[in-house]
């Protein structure tokens, strides 16, 4: 298919109740914040996770999927790049490439670096995601539960007999153990996102392949439900669609491609997007207690804006007519 014409940015609106969003292994899975300002914070990993396993429900095939060897599939592009007729180290990377941005939507998507293995190319992805970040800060509650069982291992255990024999053996107290749950009451959180028309160019991301990941970022959430993370929603898809002004069709494709209005001046908080509380005196536990207004009167005519949520199907499929 086409590669994308035009430059893109948006914003992702998405929040977390009464869950934790994304643990920090470094600090006993605690959510990951802002040490300076109390802000809440979610890993572009952690964002692209959820989009990577949204595609796969269309039975699309990803690169990174969980409980998988890289290399594999780096070694059979790389292999099958070999038998092309053109052996130079150069080309061979460039085909080995290419046949990885073919099969593997994230590749075309995010990019990969593919040479962790034999060496099939390294490519940046035309879809960039920053972290995202809460719009007040958060707090974090840290509770103690208690698990009414154990896995504990059994030495000398050979049957199940042995299991059997070791339980009988406990006491009712001995057969229960505590853990520990952390978690934010509610954050409403924001990432910001670029995509770049030439590196489409190089990964071959197309408008169906856009289509797909904004459909996807919009209900990443409905298909990873865990009780760890608690409710977490997407609330707003706000994107921003560069296009040329000029007269002369080369120079408009030349204008949406480079675009003419800074990636910061689109996405800071405050200037077209506007997040706001309706009561500044309490603290926001719900969606509904923020304001999100969305002000495209300064917005020049280079500027098309896309606004978007899961529930106005109407709006979302013209969006790609």
């Amino acid at each position: 298919m086409k590669p994308i014409e035009n430059r893109y940015e948006f914003l992702l609106i998405f929040d977390c109740e009464n869950g934790n969003p994304n643990g920090d292994p470094d600090a006993e899975n605690l959510p990951r914040i802002d040490s300076q300002d109390g802000h809440g914070l979610v890993s572009p990993e952690s964002i692209k996770r959820k989009i990577r396993d949204r595609i796969a429900l269309n039975g699309i095939e990803i690169f990174i999927q969980h409980q998988t060897n890289l290399n594999r599939a780096i070694f059979a592009a790389r292999e099958q790049s070999n038998t092309l007729k053109d052996k130079s180290t150069k080309i061979t990377l460039q085909n080995a490439a290419a046949i990885m941005c073919k099969r593997f939507y994230d590749v075309r998507t995010f990019g990969g670096v593919m040479t962790t293995g034999v060496n099939s190319g390294q490519l940046t992805g035309p879809v960039q995601i920053t972290l995202a970040r809460s719009v007040d800060p958060v707090h974090i509650m840290d509770w103690g539960i208690t698990r009414v069982a154990v896995a504990e291992t059994v030495q000398g255990a050979k049957t199940l007999a042995d299991y059997e024999q070791w339980e009988s053996e406990q006491n009712a107290s001995d057969l229960r153990t505590m853990g520990r749950k952390s978690l934010i009451p509610y954050g409403l959180f924001v990432a910001k996102g670029c995509i770049s028309a030439f590196d489409a160019e190089r990964t071959g991301f197309s408008e169906a392949d856009l289509e797909l990941l904004c459909e996807s970022m919009l209900d990443m959430f409905e298909h990873s439900r865990s009780a760890s993370r608690g409710l977490m929603t997407t609330r707003r898809l706000v994107i921003f669609k560069h296009i040329g002004s000029s007269k002369d069709p080369k120079v408009r494709l030349k204008q949406a491609k480079l675009g003419r209005i800074p990636a910061q001046n689109l996405l800071e908080l405050g200037r077209i997007v506007r997040i706001s509380r309706v009561n500044k005196d309490a603290f926001p536990r719900a969606y509904h207690d923020y304001d999100v207004v969305v002000d495209t009167s300064a917005l020049p005519e280079t500027i098309e804006v896309l606004d978007l949520d899961l529930w106005d199907e109407e709006k979302f499929r013209s969006a790609w007519v």
